[in-house]
């Protein structure tokens, strides 16, 4: 499922950089819609009269910028700190927390520095060893679908493979790991799918690979040395999840089961805030998300914004079961956090 951007719009500075340069020289070759934008971060060449159509343009879109900041955001409970190597994907998730604050156009962005961007994770390496530091390669994107176009993740990989206080993690939904199999990570990076179950991909999770395609890849890199990790998210509690979740408990283990020597296991429930409510609805406004605020709990999260969450009995319930179910089909595997 590769990305094919219908337009690629570049920061001009990117071109100082010979990534930028040989995506320029690359997209134009092809005869893709090339255009220029004085700043990654404000990019108004995306068609659309509706907010939905909007939203569906900048999913074909491809801006390449320069990542100027060297202050990483902190990333609980995954990591440490973020590591910044793309923003947003061409998945097109209803339920997607980047509805929150990615605006109107969550266009797909990558960035042509690089090196500087690991120059800076260097630093806070230094900055904290000897305890190890942790960063989180998918925070506010999907990194898979644009390795093709960057190197970034197997550059990352590579490099984390030499920091002895040094890890990285990332999650994707993708499929398309084969240019990562041979990278030289030492164990150092883990890699981690993120999985549901196939009503809620059907329903909820357009423009993604498919559970089985996803197991089969996770399959490729356990075989590869990484240390695999799981993210079941989000956890949607409708009629029938209980059975939903452990049917796909069950063909995770059977695909999997035997060939895993270091497993993880994050699980994250459904919530939203309003903001992502209205963005949702205006968006997919035949969605069947459960956004009703009347039945959620309300509370603060580390951003400072409220989201509606599931009360804290039935979040309860379902800790113990998931909990439970990765003990049953994966013993010896680690639950890294439930929230």
């Amino acid at each position: 499922m590769a990305f094919k951007p219908a337009r690629v719009i570049f920061e001009q500075d990117a071109l100082k950089y010979p990534l930028g340069e040989k995506l320029y020289r690359f997209f134009r070759d092809k005869g893709t819609d090339v255009s220029f934008a004085a700043s990654h971060n404000r990019v108004s060449a995306i068609p659309g009269r509706t907010r939905s159509e909007k939203y569906f343009e900048a999913k074909r879109t491809l801006v390449v910028g320069v990542r100027r900041t060297t202050a990483f955001e902190t990333c609980k409970p995954s990591a440490h700190f973020q590591l910044p190597l793309a923003t947003s994907c061409p998945g097109k998730c209803e339920y997607c927390y980047l509805l929150t604050n990615l605006g109107k156009k969550p266009y797909v962005r990558i960035y042509v520095n690089i090196e500087e961007i690991l120059s800076a994770a260097r630093g806070y390496i230094e900055d904290r060893k000897p305890q190890v530091t942790v960063f989180e390669g998918a925070a506010t994107s999907d990194p898979v679908p644009v390795e093709p176009y960057t190197g970034a993740l197997a550059r990352a990989v590579e490099f984390f493979g030499g920091q002895e206080y040094g890890r990285f993690r990332f999650v994707t939904k993708f499929t398309e790991v084969d240019t990562l199999l041979d990278v030289p990570h030492n164990g150092h990076t883990r890699f981690r799918f993120s999985i549901n179950t196939p009503e809620v991909i059907r329903r909820f999770e357009h423009a993604t690979p498919p559970l089985a395609e996803r197991l089969a890849a996770a399959w490729k890199v356990a075989a590869a040395g990484y240390p695999l990790g799981f993210l079941v998210a989000p956890i949607i509690l409708y009629d029938g999840w209980r059975e939903s979740y452990r049917d796909l408990f069950k063909t995770a283990a059977a695909e999997l089961n035997g060939k895993v020597y270091d497993l993880t296991f994050e699980f994250i429930t459904h919530r939203f805030t309003k903001r992502a409510k209205g963005t949702i609805l205006e968006v997919f406004p035949s969605t069947r998300l459960d956004l009703d605020e009347e039945a959620r709990a309300f509370k603060f999260g580390q951003f400072g914004y409220g989201k509606y969450v599931y009360p804290k009995e039935l979040f309860s319930d379902a800790k113990i079961y998931f909990e439970g179910l990765a003990g049953e089909y994966f013993p010896g595997s680690k639950v890294e956090y439930f929230v």
